[in-house]
């Protein structure tokens, strides 16, 4: 299974490669600028519904009663992550200019992946019920707290963010992801076995909506003269601090839940789930919260950091996988 998920994560990233480059060679312009744009809109609500529909009650109410282990990836996700990159401001700013540096915060701010994560903790045998939960909570929060966290960090220098109010764009957010998302979840009576039974189309509409996002995106600040902004050593550092952000994390994140006295399963839910962030959500929230000409240099910060963690999270789920066996004897602590 995990060889089969990595090949995936690498067709896509091909894929996603190849799209910003039709995006840099023939960026959309005009009428075609806006037939994209409704497409990506279209895509986007089909995807949350999608998600809505697949994520059973059963699903939630096992998960949400594990009040302390949500906690911890809470505070992972929407405290440490923006602590730290607020912390490597000094470091990045110089490094990468305020446009990429801008995108790295963003990315900092996201919530966590829903697909990956749930599908990460189940190669690696963890609490998939409790991932399940952590993982679309993460991601209906964030529409609220993501806009504010933005914000806050941002201070007095808001150039980047679009000229709409912050609560008009939390609204936004929540029309364009939120309701799709109640709605889906309030057609699964009749939707839900359907959607179970088609699962990797889920995947489908999930990986297209990016890419047609991305390409939209990307169009837009190609016309707006985004190449001309980012310079080839200003891409090797951001990948560079992609890879040191993600090393801290997951290092820390381990550490720290096996001091709290999380079992084996809680521990690989909190290291999936606390780890990671959604371009599926981030990608349309962007679109709301910045403008055209900022969009593309907010995207390369998440663009990156998402490929990067799902290779380095497949080679450690199966790290954990191969580890469960000699786990499976042990008697477990007790669950936190």
């Amino acid at each position: 299974m995990v060889s089969k998920l990595r090949l995936l994560f690498d067709r896509f990233t091909l894929i996603l490669i190849a799209v910003v480059t039709a995006a840099t060679l023939l960026p959309a312009h005009g009428q075609g600028a806006v037939f994209f744009h409704w497409l990506t809109t279209v895509a986007i609500a089909l995807l949350f519904f999608m998600h809505g529909a697949k994520l059973s009650r059963e699903a939630i109410i096992a998960g949400a009663t594990h009040w302390r282990l949500h906690g911890v990836i809470f505070i992972w996700t929407f405290v440490i992550f923006p602590v730290l990159g607020w912390a490597m401001r000094p470091v990045l700013l110089p490094l990468l200019g305020e446009p990429l540096y801008v995108g790295v915060l963003y990315l900092c701010v996201l919530p966590g992946t829903v697909q990956s994560a749930i599908a990460f903790t189940s190669i690696a045998r963890g609490n998939v019920p409790a991932a399940v939960c952590a993982a679309s909570a993460s991601s209906i929060i964030g529409i609220v707290i993501t806009p504010l966290l933005l914000q806050l960090l941002l201070e007095t220098d808001t150039s980047a963010l679009d000229s709409t109010s912050l609560l008009q764009s939390i609204l936004r957010i929540g029309q364009q992801i939120f309701l799709p998302f109640v709605a889906g979840h309030l057609m699964r009576p009749l939707i839900g076995r359907w959607m179970d039974r088609h699962r990797p189309l889920v995947t489908k509409v999930d990986q297209s909506s990016i890419l047609l996002v991305v390409y939209t995106a990307f169009s837009e600040s190609v016309v707006a003269g985004l190449w001309s902004q980012v310079d080839t050593l200003s891409l090797a550092w951001l990948i560079v601090s992609c890879c040191v952000l993600l090393a801290i994390v997951l290092v820390l994140n381990t550490w720290s839940t096996r001091r709290l006295g999380f079992n084996r399963q809680d521990e690989i839910t909190i290291v999936f789930c606390g780890s990671k962030k959604s371009m599926a959500t981030g990608v349309p929230m962007a679109g709301v919260l910045f403008s055209a000409s900022a969009i593309g240099p907010v995207l390369l910060p998440l663009m990156i950091f998402h490929q990067i963690q799902l290779m380095v999270c497949a080679v450690l789920a199966q790290h954990y996988q191969r580890q469960d066996g000699q786990h499976a004897k042990a008697p477990h602590e007790c669950g936190a």
